[in-house]
């Protein structure tokens, strides 16, 4: 074990945060290019669309708990998180290349349909995604301790991964989104491998009755993650239920953004097709890199600190409550692109808190012998609202006349998500 994982220093943190980085990194990826790809490049409709984001869900309602589960029990190539990692990204890598490449595969291999091809790209994509997302996120929890050291890998993981997100959508709005995916592909293949190199799994996740505690464990060079704890199933679906519902707004937002652009800003109406379909691709760049870039900052320089003094379960309650009003402020005010990244500002600081805080509340309420599994189930609350999102939200999206209502089922979405947090627990039991 190196010294820094030892020490826990802050290097440590940057490396363990890598590997889920480049899984952000390829979900970037997928938000500012599959809509925008399917729309402009092989003309789908909203609802066709809408069924191919779904097909990544329901990949990853199976994928998650099954690899979760197996990653618990296995251990070959040096750990048990670490090859599902590697093999993860070397198909999202491969995936991401695929995707402006969806009408030549379906010509090589004659398939007429280039909406099964795409179903089928996305498919292995998002289950690429959910093979690695779990250990990615599990790992953290292995080779840290409980409290604030674990709050702080999973904040730090966040800060890391939104950053390089909003390179993501930088690249897209300034150099192109082709630009993007060619540099996403060696991206998302290094920063799945490299960093493994550095981190060091413990061969055990239980103790024994008769085994020092977990601390004087750590000093020998095992790590905190040794104590075994009760699972408390109550608070689990509380909180599945809390997430469920903010992850139900904030895929809305994703898949269907583009709608709204399209009928909502004056500017777009007078461009010529090839321009339009540029513009609208700078757009969803330009806002989903203001989503991620000061949602960087959030995790590790504001929602670490103020968990401290507020609890972390209120503090993510405010945060959803702020991300609920900002997708209303989106209804009411924008009419101009200034007034769109305006608003994009103030969801930073809940898309910080949901994709960060979440981890650190449910890994202190699971048996952490069977963290992959429980980080599977976890997962079932982002995948179940992504496919309501992707398959019935798209049908009333499709028929509705004013597309606005993307942002109307967003924000009571995150308004309810935000008034069931209050209900979970933040205190931590353990045997």
């Amino acid at each position: 074990m190196l010294a820094i994982q030892k020490k826990l220093s802050n290097l440590f943190y940057i490396i363990l945060g890598l590997p889920s980085t480049a899984m952000g990194f390829a979900l970037s990826i997928q938000i500012a290019v599959l809509s925008w790809i399917l729309r402009t490049k092989y003309n789908l409709e909203i609802d066709q669309i809408g069924i191919v984001w779904a097909a990544g869900p329901i990949a990853g309602i199976l994928g998650q708990p099954i690899i979760g589960l197996i990653s618990d029990k296995v251990w070959f190539w040096g750990g048990r998180r670490k090859p599902f990692i590697i093999l993860g990204g070397i198909l999202a890598s491969l995936m991401i290349f695929a995707l402006p490449n969806i009408d030549k595969i379906s010509n090589f291999f004659g398939i007429a349909s280039v909406m099964a091809v795409a179903i089928t790209v996305a498919l292995t994509l998002d289950l690429s995604i959910n093979i690695s997302f779990n250990p990615t996120r599990s790992i953290i929890a292995d080779v840290t301790p409980d409290g604030q050291p674990r709050t702080k890998g999973y904040t730090w993981m966040q800060s890391i991964s939104n950053l390089f997100g909003s390179g993501a959508y930088l690249m897209g709005a300034l150099i192109g989104n082709y630009f993007l995916i060619y540099v996403g592909v060696a991206i998302v293949l290094i920063f799945s491998i490299a960093p493994l190199l550095f981190i060091e799994e413990p061969r055990e996740l239980t103790k024994k009755a008769n085994e020092p505690d977990a601390k004087n464990k750590s000093e020998k060079g095992t790590t905190a993650t040794t104590k075994k704890s009760t699972t408390q199933w109550g608070e689990l679906f509380k909180l599945y239920f809390a997430h469920g519902f903010s992850w139900l707004g904030i895929q809305t937002m994703f898949v269907y953004i583009f709608a709204f652009l399209e009928q909502k800003l004056p500017a777009m109406q007078n461009m010529s097709v090839p321009d339009r379909n540029a513009r609208l691709g700078q757009m969803i760049g330009w806002s989903f890199f203001i989503l991620n870039g000061a949602g960087a900052i959030w995790p590790a320089f504001l929602l670490e600190p103020m968990s401290k003094r507020l609890g972390r379960v209120k503090t993510h309650a405010l945060m959803v409550a702020i991300m609920a009003l900002g997708y209303f402020g989106i209804v009411l005010l924008a009419k101009s692109a200034f007034m769109l990244y305006s608003m994009m500002c103030v969801l930073t600081l809940g898309w910080a808190a949901v994709v960060s805080l979440p981890f650190a509340i449910m890994s202190e309420k699971v048996d952490k012998s069977r963290m992959g599994f429980f980080m599977g189930i976890f997962n079932l609350s982002v995948v179940l609202p992504q496919l309501i999102a992707s398959s019935v939200i798209g049908t009333v999206i499709k028929n509705a006349g004013d597309k606005s209502i993307v942002f109307i089922v967003s924000g009571i979405s995150l308004a309810v998500s935000a008034a069931l947090w209050l209900f979970v627990s933040d205190k931590r039991k353990s045997l």
